[in-house]
């Protein structure tokens, strides 16, 4: 096939992904939500967070959600996986600075800040501030994941909110189709795949990962895994065209060397995201995840 027939076609399939909202089901009209609670201020702007609680359940664990949108777009409303919510857990979908506001690792640090928040009020919104897990998807499930391999890391805690002695860790963390690490990403990419994420890493780190390799290192969980990290789950669709599967691929094997607990469910067929990542086998493997490291 030809260059240009190719960049089409995976253009094509790029519209259809972000068409489909992920996981996103009409809530339940028992779900209690909280909206535009502002977590911190920080550089004269309120970042906000939205928690969405389950009904009937008392005190349940809850799952942190960052949105995709190469780390320079979208917000706390897209992509919002409720059919978490509706299996019993407590969500909440964060805003953060992005790469147009300021370069990484800004965002590592409102996240933290948010989970610090979280953990901080978590008897007045009524979930389990001991069993909290983060996923996210695309530049999310990145960002996501380097939150959760870097509990107490002096350069990514940052300074940002008011409870900076609140832990920050988390207890699991779920990847759909994210980058872990930066200094390999544009090698691993196809010619459409750089076109979309080497603009995007510019914004970011402030140039390329090559003329920023300190930086980029910085930036990639595959750096930082220890055997004291969380349990993991990664998806990731074998045909994306702009986020290479073999990002999950080096996070899985950085785990398994260390003897950590981590599962790589690939989404036979799939792009970068669509509705196949939230069928029903795959949405039960997450489900059973959560279940099983922060339960329910």
């Amino acid at each position: 096939m030809k260059p240009k027939c190719m960049s089409r076609l995976f253009s094509a399939m790029l519209v259809l992904a972000l068409m489909c909202v992920p996981g996103q089901n009409a809530l339940s009209q028992d779900t209690r939500e909280h909206k535009d609670i502002v977590y911190a201020r920080v550089d004269g702007k309120s970042l906000g967070l939205d928690i969405y609680l389950p009904a009937n359940v008392e005190s349940p664990p809850l799952l942190v959600w960052v949105h995709g949108g190469r780390w320079m777009n979208r917000s706390k409303d897209w992509g919002v996986p409720t059919s978490f919510v509706d299996a019993g857990f407590a969500l909440a979908s964060l805003d953060f600075r992005q790469s147009t506001d300021a370069r990484f690792p800004a965002m590592i640090h409102d996240i933290k800040a948010a989970v610090r928040f979280l953990r901080a009020h978590s008897d007045d919104y009524g979930f389990n501030s001991d069993r909290i897990a983060i996923s996210g998807s695309s530049s999310g499930a990145h960002l996501a994941t380097l939150v959760g391999v870097t509990n107490g890391h002096s350069q990514l805690e940052g300074a940002v909110g008011e409870y900076e002695s609140t832990s920050s860790d988390v207890q699991a963390i779920i990847s759909y189709y994210g980058a872990s690490d930066l200094t390999t990403i544009l090698q691993q990419s196809t010619p459409y795949g750089v076109g979309v994420r080497a603009p995007a890493l510019e914004n970011l780190l402030g140039a390329l990962p090559e003329a920023a390799p300190e930086l980029a290192k910085l930036a990639s969980s595959v750096n930082h895994v220890d055997r004291a990290d969380p349990p993991l789950l990664l998806l990731h669709g074998d045909r994306d065209p702009q986020m290479p599967i073999n990002q999950s691929h080096q996070l899985e094997g950085v785990y398994e060397e260390l003897g950590l607990d981590v599962y790589f469910d690939v989404v036979h067929g799939a792009v970068h995201g669509g509705p196949e990542f939230y069928a029903p086998d795959h949405l039960e493997r997450a489900i059973t995840f959560l279940k099983r490291t922060i339960g329910n």
